[in-house]
């Protein structure tokens, strides 16, 4: 089982995950030709790709998905509200439809989804398996709810959204609005929220953290690795940091 990121942050999203002959994309936040570009560079051909899943409606997660859905075949699978709250009716028969609390089999891939706080109509997440090894992904959540904590239990590689600092967040330049927003309680986990989560779960398995969604302006990859390394007792290098440009590099399992 290996997974990489085509790239993660505000300006898009997209996560590949190999089991066997199956891979998956979790989101698709970049049009067609650049999700071929990202692609490419792992070493995939669009034509390699089986399906894509889909965790919510925000622009930076389902920018690409319709039209790379159409142009390349592939599946789309997500929530009813996920599916309701796309407004686009070709979109919406395009969608398979999933069930937030149980797992399914997409070929060689376990996929459990598992509901989080963001605020969006019904956002999930995913542990994807291969009946040995387990990846939690885990990002746009406002905060950690026991659920969150159950699933990502035991996890060989852990993908975790540390979007912001928050003080960083507090001193900068965004609108009132938006900073309550971002740290509210269905907005996005900050540094501190996703290493306080590392602490709760069983780590002994872990062979990956990656910190991901990060804010380019409320946050810095040293802020969040070194509040990841603290929970793990690790070297702030062991933690990867997936950007919005490059993503990050095959990791395996």
């Amino acid at each position: 089982m290996r997974f990489a990121s085509l790239g993660s942050g505000s300006r898009g999203n997209s996560l590949l995950v190999e089991v066997g002959a199956t891979r998956i994309l979790i989101d698709a936040g970049f049009g067609p030709r650049e999700t071929e570009r990202r692609l490419a560079r792992l070493g995939i051909a669009v034509a390699g790709i089986n399906a894509i899943l889909i965790t919510h409606e925000h622009a930076d997660h389902i920018g690409g998905a319709l039209a790379c859905a159409r142009r390349f075949s592939w599946r789309m699978l997500t929530t009813a509200g996920t599916r309701n709250a796309w407004r686009n009716g070709e979109a919406e028969s395009r969608f398979e439809i999933i069930d937030s609390h149980r797992a399914f089999a997409l070929g060689d891939i376990s996929v459990e989804p598992f509901p989080v706080p963001h605020d969006a109509r019904e956002p999930v997440q995913f542990v994807l398996g291969d009946g040995a090894r387990r990846l939690g992904v885990l990002t746009d959540a406002g905060h950690v709810t026991p659920h969150m904590i159950a699933m990502l239990d035991g996890c060989d590689a852990i993908v975790l959204e540390c979007n912001h600092d928050l003080e960083l967040l507090d001193s900068g330049s965004y609108p009132p609005a938006l900073k309550r927003r971002i740290a509210g309680w269905h907005g996005h986990l900050d540094n501190d929220a996703a290493g306080s989560l590392l602490s709760r779960i069983d780590r002994t398995r872990l062979r990956h953290v990656i910190a991901a969604h990060l804010s380019e302006q409320n946050n810095t990859p040293e802020r969040a690795r070194t509040a990841l390394c603290r929970p793990l007792g690790c070297e702030a290098q062991w933690v990867g940091v997936a950007t919005q440009d490059e993503g990050f590099g095959w990791r395996e399992i």
